[in-house]
């Protein structure tokens, strides 16, 4: 039997890296390669050619980067704002009066002017008339956009990372005591069940594409092998956070499908993220230089996470009416607030991850390079002064690069990393084989490199090319984005992963200084593990393939619901 055994655990390590990159090339070829129509929502007769509206906000003017382009002399460049409600209804705005933009022959008096199917917009000597798509006319539209095969068949690759958990079992199993392996088996067993239900409940309201949440269940199986290798104990308590944090990204999903509803709770869910911060600066409990911490009877809650959630949420809203330059002002001011709180707390790898996405956000809405390097001299100066008041985070900086130089001192922990890594070359050593999972944090700032020892250093890259690949899903699908609240919260989530890992991973390996954040979905912690859900959330809304998100209501619905509201 123990021949067995090792010749099954042998098979496994091989076995496991092909599992993770077919199903990490198999959600690749569905979300990045395939290319779908953008939506088509109405348009613009001008009498010669058809200006498609294919998004729910755009601007109109004579600027090459508009919407739509008038190419007129006695057009402004940004001349004027067309946004759509959710209920079907279009209004546009006059950015500069002095042009003279009528609609009907009716001037805006600065609340804007409802446009309704057959309406004559005039902007200085050019006329255009109005067309709103019929419900028959979008949902043709929406079947063209459809295309056949479009999506990867999920079913099979929910069985490759059925296989992959079971193969994980197989070398627990191995190195385990029988009680704590079976104990181990179950907790799986449970994981496994929980994906397959939601995968049914997916398809059994007629959802297709899959594959972010394959992903998110990819990387958790992978956060749920470092709870195991630590300890057993833990597992109960990871399976009903992943509950807690699959409730949370359900819905947030179906509450953003209501883009209205959204848009007016913006006011709730800031001044909810600074309340969080409040309690925490009052209440808050000091680990390792940082106050991050609140205790809620027998449970420790870290509302940072909670807050990054809350905080993209209220700046996506804020920012999406793009001609609009007090929200920017606004979205600054609640922005400092966060940043400030964060260094007050001395969490200052959650403040360069908030003020990381600030710079993100900020950029997508007013596209001045200027103002961001502004930005960032203003930051490196506060760092420049932080690092000069806090000698333990100089320490850190003091350690980057020279970890080698005293290995028992300030460069134990990555030291023993890099080491742990290296022995596991790139198949590792087995699930629950290694040593590293023995060293402080190695279950949280060290995972990368815990899994690189333990899987293997292919599956550890495979870890790092889930968050990317959906970082760039994100971006593909901004340029069909329905609405801009849609795109800057889902490219805010996704830059907010995309810093998260470049920290936890570089600082792990000592290319850029420790600064202890965790790795997105695999690092030990609930309050980390909840929030990660949350961004998917905004990442799900994003994607406008057909039948792809339960998050967005297909195209059919929506125009049904546009033609009653007219």
């Amino acid at each position: 039997m123990e021949v067995i055994s090792e010749y099954a655990v042998r098979f496994s390590g091989f076995a496991l890296p092909v599992l993770a990159l077919w199903l990490l090339v198999r959600c690749v070829q569905s979300m990045l390669r395939e290319k779908y129509e953008p939506e088509m929502w109405a348009y613009f007769d001008t009498g010669s050619e058809r200006a498609i509206i294919k998004h729910w906000e755009g601007i109109i003017g004579r600027a090459k980067s508009c919407d739509i382009v008038i190419n007129r002399a006695s057009v402004s460049k940004t001349q004027a704002a067309l946004l759509r409600s959710s209920s079907g209804g279009w209004i546009i705005y006059d950015l500069d009066p002095s042009t003279g933009m009528t609609v009907q022959d009716q001037p805006d008096s600065g609340d804007g002017l409802q446009l309704h199917d057959g309406d004559t917009l005039k902007i200085a000597d050019v006329s255009m008339v109005f067309k709103s798509l019929s419900s028959g006319q979008q949902e043709a539209v929406s079947k063209e956009r459809k295309a056949p095969g479009a999506f990867v068949n999920p079913g099979i690759s929910m069985f490759i990372l059925t296989a992959f958990q079971a193969l994980l079992v197989l070398q627990f199993s191995a190195v385990l005591p029988r009680e704590d392996a079976l104990f181990t088996a179950l907790a799986f067993l449970a994981l496994i069940i929980i994906e397959w239900c939601y995968y049914l409940v997916m398809r059994a309201i007629n959802r297709s594409g899959f594959e972010p949440e394959l992903i998110a269940f990819f990387l958790s199986t992978l956060g749920l092998c470092v709870v195991a290798t630590t300890g057993t104990d833990g597992l109960l308590k990871q399976l009903l956070i992943l509950l807690a944090a699959m409730a949370v990204f359900i819905f947030l999903g179906f509450w953003l499908r209501d883009l209205g509803r959204a848009k007016a709770t913006r006011w709730v869910f800031g001044a909810l993220a600074l309340a969080l911060l409040a309690v925490n600066l009052l209440i808050g409990i000091e680990t390792h230089g940082a106050r991050n911490w609140i205790s809620v009877g027998p449970f420790t809650l870290q509302p940072s996470e909670f807050v990054k959630v809350l905080y993209i949420y209220a700046g996506a809203a804020s920012l999406d009416r793009l001609f609009r330059g007090r929200n920017l002002f606004m979205f600054i001011g609640f922005s400092a607030a966060c940043v400030g709180a964060l260094a007050l707390m001395g969490d200052f790898g959650t403040a360069l991850i908030f003020f990381s996405t600030f710079l993100v956000i900020s950029f997508m809405r007013s596209g001045n390079l200027a103002t961001v390097i502004l930005a960032v001299s203003a930051a490196a100066l506060a760092g420049f002064l932080v690092l000069t008041a806090k000698p333990y985070a100089m320490a850190r900086f003091a350690t980057w690069g020279s970890i080698w130089l005293d290995p028992y001192g300030a460069g134990f922990q990555q030291t023993r990393a890099l080491s742990a890594a290296a022995s596991g070359g790139f198949f590792g050593v087995g699930a629950g084989g290694g040593w590293l999972h023995e060293i402080f944090a190695a279950e949280t700032d060290m995972v990368f490199c815990l899994i690189a020892e333990e899987l293997g250093l292919i599956i550890a890259i495979c870890a790092v090319l889930c968050v990317v690949v959906l970082a760039l899903f994100t971006v593909k699908n901004a340029a069909a984005g329905r609405s801009s609240f849609y795109v800057i919260a889902a490219c805010a989530a996704t830059s907010m992963m995309m810093i998260q890992l470049s920290l936890n991973v570089f600082g792990s390996v000592d290319l850029i200084p420790f600064t202890g954040v965790t790795f997105p979905f695999v690092s030990v912690g609930g309050s980390s593990f909840i929030c990660c859900w949350g961004l998917l959330a905004f990442i799900k809304a994003s994607d406008t393939r057909q039948d792809a998100s339960f998050s967005v209501k297909s195209g059919a619905k929506m125009a049904k619901k546009k033609g009653g509201g007219k």
